[in-house]
């Protein structure tokens, strides 16, 4: 067994144990909170949801590739390796979106009431849910029909094209066929990053403001970074620079990864080491959104402070 192989397993062995550690962690926190009749917020909903997709990402992903990486070559079947590109892209998908609408709601429900969002802070809550079963349904939908269009082609006279993912040989459509599949999932991933640039962008000004109004309740002891602000906007910028370098990264490498049938070796761990990066590690960024809370507790106690001028 080659050496570069048993060092890429290690990593990806490492990285699945962390990930999925992390996100069953956050997981039971919530089941904990479920199972004691705590009230649970809109965001509790929301970051389960997101547990359950990077998991899918980090199962679909890991496992295959840390197997794959210790010499065993091409075990799936047909069927199991549609099945787990399938659990992949779904997974994938979910976790952008849902990132995405949490940095949102967080966004409406912090904000002023004479902000342009002051008509969403009450019903933005009874959203929620329905948003992230559409979601589901949605991307599940839409990921199906890439495999059934193949399983279509499969004894058809026309020739599919086969690409080589260690694990798995994969019998995919035809180049424009692939590019234009990879091409309608990059621009949804790419209006979801903009989105979550712009939310967190609108929370970072708004924190600062509020800051700059209550700054005479702080202690003139203290650290202006220690402030309540200052580490929210901390945590909010560290988790939005994690979400669009890694998904941009990410795209790239599977743009790339689409339009080579028979990808190399750097290619495709790069890709799929890049691509568990975020879901890897997103639980333990996510865990300091329950500071957030108090901090949106804070904002709406001091409401009378946010009235822009």
């Amino acid at each position: 067994m080659d050496s570069r192989d048993v060092a890429m397993g290690l990593m990806f062995l490492s990285q699945t144990a962390v990930g999925i550690l992390g996100n069953f962690s956050l997981l039971y926190y919530h089941l904990v909170l479920f199972c004691n009749e705590y009230t649970l917020r809109s965001t509790d909903l929301i970051l389960r949801n997101l547990v359950i997709a990077n998991s899918l990402v980090i199962l679909g992903r890991g496992i295959p590739q840390t197997i794959a990486a210790f010499g065993l070559r091409y075990f799936f079947s047909d069927f199991v390796c549609q099945l787990i590109l399938y659990m992949q892209r779904v997974g994938r998908s979910v976790s952008i979106f849902i990132t995405c609408l949490l940095s949102i709601f967080q966004n409406i429900t912090i904000s002023p009431m004479n902000s342009c969002w002051k008509d969403l802070k009450g019903r933005a809550p009874k959203y929620i849910g329905f948003s992230i079963s559409l979601c589901w349904i949605l991307y599940m939908v839409v990921n199906s029909i890439f495999p059934l269009y193949v399983l279509g082609k499969w004894n058809s006279k026309n020739l599919t094209e086969k690409s080589y993912f260690r694990y798995c040989l994969y019998i995919g459509p035809d180049k424009i066929t692939n590019s234009l599949y990879a091409a309608l999932f990059v621009f949804p991933e790419v209006v979801f990053s903009v989105l979550m640039i712009w939310s967190s962008g609108s929370m970072v000004l708004l924190l600062y403001r509020h800051k700059q109004r209550v700054q005479h309740i702080h202690s003139t002891k203290g650290s202006p970074r220690s402030c309540p602000e200052s580490r929210a906007t901390q945590r909010i910028l560290v988790l939005v620079c994690t979400f669009v370098s890694f998904h941009t990264l990410s795209s790239i490498l599977n743009v790339n990864v689409a339009l080579h049938f028979n990808p190399s070796w750097w290619l495709v761990n790069t890709n799929a080491l890049i691509s568990m990066c975020f879901p890897t590690i997103s639980p333990f960024l996510l865990m300091n959104w329950i500071e957030l809370h108090s901090i949106q507790d804070l904002l709406l106690r001091n409401i009378k402070f946010l009235i822009l001028k």
